[in-house]
């Protein structure tokens, strides 16, 4: 066993953990650990894009489209935050060096998704999240206060009453460290990788909420898990892949084994998914169809590059045939419970991203708005952080020259 000494522990390398890091001061020493290597991390999967208000007059029609997908069980505080937040994230994201679609004249581009009534999503090809996450990777690795550690995943957390202290963590090797911190982030992600299909990674266990639960530290809406209307149907095994949201927002339908249209595509995504289900247990089929047949060429060559080609591998032209789509487990709404400042209820320790339910989503997330979510309340912990000083002088005299 190996004892490390740091100011921050963050277990999770997405956009949560990593925008968290790039907001806190640098005088503060961190440690980031990645379950796996830092690219498989459900970040790095988010087609679609980032919701992003465009003006004062979306403010309503935004709040509205987000709390009517979460069946209105959405902290309405949360997500006021979100979206008065959202215009300085994505010029914060821009000016780390991601680059999204943009018009002739310069202007962001902006794409619609089921469930939203009017576009209001930034995004860039059909791989947002990989643009996102490699840039705010790049400028967290530029970092000399930051740490950080590949194939190494928590375990536990270390306690002192009601105070969390650190955590426990194990490399690959087998080694197990004691790291010893003021204030501990947990953004281990969702819960995918205990599901036969879905779209997450396998290594997305949940450790998080086990963790949480056995320390009482309070969860909430475990139940609360959402299922993606349109991944791509195959009889391999492994990670489903996604058919982003925002094919059906350019235009692209369902069809039944009759060629039939039957369900409005741009419902909310629990809507779309039982409507499929319910259309496959009719026809007694293992999947449905989707169709790009009202999406332009070049808009499958500009927005789902990625899409299309992964479709090819399966043998699937979807300029020219439909694709066949199934629904699978996508997205975890519950988690860790957390107020506005992503504090748990156990104090000096956070969670951040799909590990943490800050109420945004109620009881299902409107398309796009994770990657917004995890990054405002990123920033929220790594403020509330900075301004809790106590206890951070306690370790200062502590440092392992090993670790930071």
């Amino acid at each position: 066993m190996k004892n490390l000494y740091c100011d921050v522990v963050i277990a999770g390398c997405g956009v949560a953990g990593l925008f968290t890091a790039l907001h806190l001061p640098e005088d503060k020493k961190i440690l980031m650990l990645s379950k796996g290597d830092f690219e498989s991390c459900d970040s790095m999967l988010a087609q679609g894009g980032i919701c992003m208000l465009r003006n004062e007059a979306d403010y309503e029609p935004f709040y509205e489209d987000t709390m009517k997908a979460g069946h209105y069980e959405n902290r309405a505080e949360s997500v006021d935050l979100m979206i008065r937040k959202s215009q300085r994230v994505i010029d914060q994201l821009v000016s780390y060096g991601v680059e999204f679609n943009r018009n002739v004249n310069g202007s962001l581009a902006f794409t619609r998704e089921g469930a939203h009534s009017a576009p209001r999503i930034c995004y860039h090809k059909d791989i947002t999240g990989k643009e996102i996450t490699t840039k705010l990777l790049a400028q967290v690795r530029d970092l000399s206060n930051v740490t950080l550690m590949e194939y190494t995943t928590m375990t536990d957390i270390l306690t002192d009453r009601r105070s969390c202290k650190g955590m426990i963590a194990k490399t690959a090797s087998g080694e197990v460290l004691h790291i010893h911190a003021a204030d501990t982030v947990m953004a281990t992600g969702g819960i995918g990788g205990l599901y036969a299909h879905s779209t997450n990674f396998p290594l997305l266990t949940g450790d998080a909420c086990s963790i949480a639960k056995k320390h009482n530290v309070e969860l909430e809406h475990m139940d609360y898990v959402q299922i993606h209307p349109t991944s791509l149907y195959s009889t391999r095994p492994g990670r489903s892949f996604l058919i982003s949201e925002s094919a059906r927002g350019e235009g692209a339908i369902l069809l039944n084994h009759r060629g039939e249209r039957f369900i409005d595509e741009l419902q909310p995504r629990d809507v779309v998914a039982n409507g499929i289900l319910a259309e496959m247990e009719k026809e007694k089929v293992d999947h449905e169809w989707l169709s790009f047949e009202n999406v332009s060429e070049q808009t499958i060559d500009e927005h789902f590059p990625n899409i299309y080609q992964q479709c090819l591998k399966e043998g699937y032209d979807l300029k020219k045939e439909p694709i066949p789509i199934v629904p699978a487990q996508h997205y975890f709404m519950g988690g860790v419970h957390v107020d506005q400042n992503s504090q748990t209820t156990m104090e000096h320790l956070y969670a951040v991203g799909e590990t943490s339910c800050n109420g945004v989503h109620g009881k299902n997330r409107l398309a796009s708005n994770s990657l917004l979510e995890s990054l405002v309340f990123a920033e929220q912990a790594a403020s509330s952080i900075t301004s809790n000083e106590k206890g951070t002088e306690d370790y200062e005299s502590n440092y392992h020259a090993a670790c930071c």
